[in-house]
């Protein structure tokens, strides 16, 4: 398959991985400073000392803020699979996606200074970063007119998925907007420290994040566990979610050009208390939508024998993950499929479906799978308990949890067996089942048509 013909949700996942890559070496090294000013007394970070205090500012936010975008890729490849699938087209500019995906990764590393305008680099350097700011809107509002084109023209099925996906859109449009306002530095010295900086935060992580993190779980959820999630309270959830969001933050935007800071126990402007108690109420109402999506998954658990999702298709997809059976063996496929553009799966169903027959039964092989190993999430454990001594000076403690890391992985690499073969006969039976239910399906499916 040609890397220009990929889904867009593997091109996000790619570039959040390059992101990864690029930023979070910035991060060790900035701890590794830290930890030397703090156990062997070097000044990186000390004024007084001869370092620059600042100078860990803009470390942090030369990781920081391209982790934004490691954070909110993802995402978008999410929406893109849901605004594809649900308005039954393929997906509006891919081109113009992955590009718009690759200026992102570029333009995440120019802009850190956004988050310290008021430190006093100078007019000139304020101005470089502001500009570089308000560029990055720029592939990111492509995106967002490619997925309105997706729905125009197309039936648009307005799931509990599409709802979250819709609320992105309209959430994250006010959280960009406010964005390239905090990009002016003028407007920057204003409201810096501020709620309208608290409220733009949250337009962006939870309008695009939480957002994109609900619609992927309501949309996968079935391939995953093999029955569907109850979508009426997934609709009840996500309309809580939506207004109790914009009574919640819509107010900070408000107070914080009235003054109000971040970070206060309490305010002494009676004048504010409105805002507040407007605010309090969005926070009750995203509690609520919290606790429906627990009762949600509650009462999908309990009636899930009535939404067993028996095709692998639950939703007509058009990427390759609904070729499987829901849930999917742990090896996937029993052949690997032949893929041909980023909607393969799409094309090879309505070509099934027109001829009313699925591909020839291929030539079936034993698969080799590679062994679960619980090895990565003791080592964790390990480090984990090593730092967290490290910080409170518990040097025992900390000497016996790198031992232990490095023990464990020590026998991990001892270990001489890794995989373990899938019998063909397995694969065989497993693969004509779900070609079974599969030709059943697409007989439904032309039927309907």
């Amino acid at each position: 398959m040609s890397y220009m013909r990929m889904p867009v949700f593997c091109w996000t996942a790619l570039a959040s991985n390059l992101l990864i890559i690029a930023a979070f070496p910035v991060l060790t090294a900035t701890f590794a400073m830290l930890m030397l000013d703090r156990y062997l007394g070097f000044h990186f970070f000390t004024n007084d000392g001869g370092g620059n205090s600042m100078l860990y500012m803009n470390l942090i936010w030369i990781w920081g803020h391209p982790e934004v975008y490691i954070l909110i890729l993802p995402c978008f490849g999410v929406f893109s699979e849901v605004f594809a699938t649900f308005s039954g087209k393929p997906l509006f500019g891919y081109r113009s996606m992955v590009y718009a995906t690759l200026a992102i990764c570029i333009l995440s590393f120019t802009v850190w200074l956004h988050h310290f305008f008021t430190m006093g680099a100078g007019a000139n350097v304020n101005a470089v970063f502001g500009i570089a700011s308000m560029l990055i809107a720029i592939p990111t509002g492509v995106k967002i007119f490619n997925w309105l084109f997706t729905m125009y023209g197309g039936r648009v099925r307005f799931t509990a998925a599409m709802h979250w996906a819709l609320g992105f859109v309209l959430t994250f449009i006010t959280g960009g907007l406010t964005g390239v306002m905090l990009a002016m530095p003028p407007i920057d010295f204003l409201v810096h420290n501020s709620l309208f900086l608290v409220a733009h935060f949250h337009h962006v992580i939870i309008g695009g994040v939480v957002f994109g993190v609900m619609a992927g779980y309501t949309y996968w959820f079935p391939k995953a566990f093999g029955f569907m999630l109850d979508e009426r309270l997934g609709k009840a959830s996500f309309w809580c979610w939506f207004i109790g969001f914009y009574l919640a933050f819509m107010p900070l935007y408000i107070l914080g050009f009235m003054g109000a800071t971040r970070r206060m126990q309490h305010y002494d402007n009676p004048a504010w208390q409105p805002y507040f108690i407007v605010a309090f109420i969005g926070a009750l109402f995203i509690l609520a939508g919290i606790a429906l999506t627990v009762v949600q998954l509650w009462y999908s658990i309990k009636t899930r024998d009535q939404r067993r999702d028996v095709t692998g298709d639950p939703w007509d997809g058009r990427t390759l993950e609904w070729l499987t059976l829901s849930p999917p063996p742990h090896y996937n496929f029993a052949v690997l499929p032949d893929v041909h553009g980023e909607e393969a799966y799409w094309t090879r169903k309505q070509t099934a479906i027109k001829l009313d027959r699925l591909i020839e039964e291929p030539d079936y092989k034993p698969i080799e799978m590679p062994l679960n190993t619980p090895v990565g999430v003791i080592c964790a454990f390990f480090t984990s308990v090593c730092g967290f001594a490290i910080i409170w000076h518990i040097w025992w403690l900390a000497i016996a949890g790198l031992i232990g890391a490095f023990a464990i992985f020590v026998w991990y690499a001892w270990q001489d067996e890794y995989e373990h073969i899938i019998p063909v006969e397995e694969v065989r039976a497993n693969a004509r089942e779900r070609r079974r239910i599969r030709m059943e399906h697409l007989h439904e499916l032309s039927q309907s048509t």
